[in-house]
């Protein structure tokens, strides 16, 4: 599968978990922090299966997963969930693409 697809998939599936650990918290605006979450997420996986570093994927993985949720990360004052979610989705999602995308 292409490396682009790849991410895609694992985009949506990385926001969509991501908006299950969120639905049961409250939020002054769920729907908008809900949805910057989804896409946030969807974005690291994309961003992974586009890039062409020549790092192993799971380094790829953990350098986008953390570079993109740090925005987050600063605006909420939520650093060690959202990184820490970041890193470990990225980091899963490099290996993922690593070693399927072509």
């Amino acid at each position: 599968m292409s490396r682009i697809t790849l991410g895609v998939i694992c985009g949506l599936v990385f926001g969509a978990i991501d908006i299950g650990i969120m639905l049961p918290m409250s939020f002054p605006d769920k729907r908008a922090a809900i949805t910057a979450a989804f896409i946030a997420r969807f974005a690291i996986g994309f961003v992974i299966g586009a890039a062409r570093l020549p790092w192993p994927g799971w380094v790829v993985g953990l350098f986008f997963g953390m570079l993109l949720s740090i925005p987050d990360a600063i605006i909420t004052k939520a650093y060690a969930p959202i990184i820490g979610m970041g890193a470990v989705g990225g980091t899963i999602i490099g290996v993922i693409i690593g070693r399927f995308g072509r």
